[in-house]
């Protein structure tokens, strides 16, 4: 473990009390705290002090205790889809902390809570959150594009002039906003959890956890037995392992380039490893002698469309069902034939593993904490390295260079 910082108790400085603040304090003012702004594509974060309004109706403020780096922050701080950029901006979702202040009329959550913000909210009340088949909801689902809150189309996050002139806002993404010490979000995407719960594990079941576990378990439905391929072998791609392991799957198959791989692998349940450049064949043939006809289900997490072909075809023909967790920034479209589908084989999108955060993630929590046998998860196996927050330049470098799952960032 690399950079492990000393003196915290279940995620707080032994020194501060119970919440590591005081939340009367600052409730209904601004606060001025650190945040690691990305001025433009694939500029270095920069440590600026910025202000954060308090949180408007149904909204809430956050202490930020732990974060982390994705691949998805990967991709918007390099701007891959011009049409997303939003800059200055302050990006990360991948988080836990306590509830600083609630706005007018949030009920469900109050100051000193433990939480977990989420990126793809659920308000309870709309046509999608009352529905069993979707975890979108119509105002707090996942979007891209959003750079500001939903209640009034403003940012909480400002950048005082240097000449005096007026304050600069400061751009939010997916509705978390977490590499800043204190970050505002609607109240449909915070999930509350459990005080004994420790925060720096329940950091990632803000994205990568949720979302491959999910994948598995609510998208797939894997059941004992079953076999399973796994193209990418990130932190989303590991979950996944995870999951299909405690589901019972008979084989799991890890399909990733970097060798390195195959021994985090192993660990998280991959029984069997393929590096496609040691190939001779294309590896959905490589695949296919391997179970004999294919895989029951193909799980995608490097967000490239020619291994996703590959994970398409993978599948057994019949049943074979692809689950697409990549981020795809390329203009190209799927690339497979409309009449392919006709083979029985068949592919689906998720979305934060299909969860539905505010009301399922509690439970998965508790089960987790009394030790469920189906929730075992090895989550310490998917931190790599601890920094500090300013090193989150050093934290990217490792996520860039594949040498880290999740580098836990103490805030």
């Amino acid at each position: 473990m690399e950079g492990r910082r000393t003196g915290y108790v279940n995620g707080f400085h032994a020194a501060s009390n119970t919440n590591g603040f005081h939340g009367s304090d600052t409730a209904g003012k601004v606060i001025n705290c650190k945040a690691a702004v990305v001025w433009g594509p694939g500029e270095p974060f920069v440590i600026e002090e910025v202000q954060v309004d308090p949180p408007q109706k149904m909204e809430v403020r956050i202490k930020i205790h732990f974060t982390s780096i994705c691949h998805t922050d990967l991709s918007a701080w390099l701007g891959q889809n011009e049409s997303q950029q939003a800059f200055p901006r302050i990006l990360g979702h991948e988080a836990s902390g306590v509830v600083e202040s609630v706005g007018e009329g949030v009920e469900d959550l109050k100051v000193g809570d433990h939480v977990v913000p989420i990126f793809n909210g659920e308000c309870g009340s709309c046509s999608h959150c009352m529905c069993e088949q979707t975890n979108l909801c119509v105002k707090f689902r996942v979007d891209p594009f959003k750079s500001v809150m939903t209640g009034d189309g403003q940012s909480r996050f400002w950048i005082a002039s240097r000449d005096g002139g007026e304050r600069r806002p400061v751009y939010h993404f997916l509705n978390v906003s977490s590499f800043a010490e204190y970050t505002v979000v609607d109240s449909a995407c915070a999930v509350r959890v459990q005080p004994a719960a420790p925060l720096h594990k329940m950091c990632l079941l803000s994205c990568c956890i949720s979302t491959g576990i999910g994948a598995v378990w609510n998208t797939a439905n894997v059941q004992e037995g079953a076999k399973v391929a796994i193209f990418g072998l990130g932190a989303v791609g590991l979950a996944v392992a995870e999951g299909a392991r405690l589901r019972g799957a008979s084989q799991i198959i890890g399909v990733d380039i970097n060798p390195e791989k195959m021994l985090k692998g192993k660990e998280m349940g991959v029984t069997d490893f393929i590096n496609p450049t040691d190939c001779k064949k294309p590896v959905n043939e490589v695949i296919k002698e391997m179970t004999i006809g294919g895989v029951d289900f193909s799980f995608e997490c490097a967000g490239n469309l020619d291994v996703l072909r590959d994970a398409f075809t993978s599948t057994h023909d019949g049943w074979g069902l692809t689950v697409v967790l990549g981020i795809h920034p390329t203009p190209r479209l799927l690339p497979l034939h409309p009449m392919e589908l006709f083979d029985g084989r068949r592919i689906v999108g998720c979305v934060f593993g299909d969860f539905k955060g505010k009301s399922q993630l509690p439970d998965f929590v508790e089960k987790y904490m009394k030790g469920d046998a189906t929730y075992k998860l090895n989550l310490d196996g998917f931190i790599t390295h601890e920094l500090p927050f300013d090193k989150i330049n050093d934290a990217l470098k490792l996520l860039q260079q594949g040498k880290s799952l999740r580098c836990l960032l103490h805030v």
